[in-house]
């Protein structure tokens, strides 16, 4: 049965008690779980002997305009299919219990996470990255799996790690998909059906993105502008960027070289903000692979 740990004391205690040889696995989520979040927790169970997940809607990554008191919290069923996965313990704070009234102290990474959604949110990163910390230094995983939907998110947390020796490997799962494209997203939830039919026109603008490099394109602008002119087709859809970027430190590129690059969009549908991406160039088809990918 999955061990709910509702303190930072209950936590210390349960991790002070694992074996000293255990390799742990951390899923750290915000809720709302879906198969993307369960790839993620079946990834860690193949790779590590004990896995803790962790549901805590972050107030600090929320900005003032932001979606906090409606972000989706069923957190019954999110602990039912945690423990139908065999996930051995769940940490599940309040936010007083991370975030001491008089809290000062924050992370705060001054690189890849300025453009795309930094830009757009700000604050946004400072917030992931203070949590992500806190919940390292908590649950002192050797692994730590993350989604690749959230593909900027993903390279804030491995940048931090790096320059503030964390000792946690990073581990990117695929992302997840409806069988029309759409990426799983918990804010998924947010779409009436009229919205929901055009969502998929995100991953279509990528995919059209993509056949362009196969067939030999490698001009960022040219890139993006097939993607754009994609999405311009649904007057419904507010585009927020189409960028092509360097995959791990996000600058702007020009010409897409053998290493490859990052595709991603932002836009709103409605009163929902949805993100995607894709990754091309490593060699293999239809870009980089990742780890729960077959």
């Amino acid at each position: 049965m999955i061990q709910i740990l509702r303190t930072i004391a209950a936590l210390r205690a349960w991790r002070n008690g694992l074996p000293p040889d255990v390799r742990l696995g951390l899923v750290p989520t915000m809720g709302a779980l879906h198969a993307g979040h369960m790839s993620l927790v079946d990834l860690a169970k193949a790779r590590c002997d004990t896995v803790i997940a962790s549901i805590f809607v972050n107030p600090l990554q929320f900005g003032p305009q932001e979606d906090l008191a409606r972000y989706p919290r069923p957190i019954e069923s999110d602990i039912a299919m945690l423990e139908a996965a065999g996930v051995d313990a769940l940490f599940l704070p309040q936010p007083e219990d991370l975030y001491p009234a008089d809290a000062s102290t924050y992370v705060v990474e001054e690189a890849v996470s300025l453009p795309l959604c930094g830009a757009l949110r700000p604050g946004h990163f400072r917030g992931v990255a203070t949590v992500v910390l806190k919940l390292f230094n908590l649950t002192q995983p050797h692994l730590a799996f993350f989604g690749q939907k959230d593909a900027q998110q993903c390279a804030v947390i491995e940048r931090m790690v790096r320059d503030l020796n964390v000792p946690t490997e990073i581990v990117r799962g695929a992302i997840v998909r409806e069988p029309d494209g759409l990426a799983l997203s918990s804010r998924n939830a947010y779409l009436d059906a009229s919205h929901r039919a055009v969502a998929p026109l995100l991953h279509q603008s990528l995919v059209a993105a993509r056949l362009a490099y196969e067939a030999g394109e490698r001009d960022a602008a040219r890139l993006a502008a097939i993607g754009r002119a994609v999405l311009a087709r649904e007057p419904r859809i507010e585009v927020q960027y189409w960028e092509v970027r360097d995959r791990y430190s996000l600058a702007p590129l020009e010409t897409v070289e053998a290493d490859g690059c990052l595709l991603a969009v932002a836009a709103i549908l409605g009163n929902t903000r949805l993100i995607d991406n894709l990754c091309l160039g490593t060699g293999t088809p239809g870009g980089l692979r990742f780890a729960n990918e077959r």
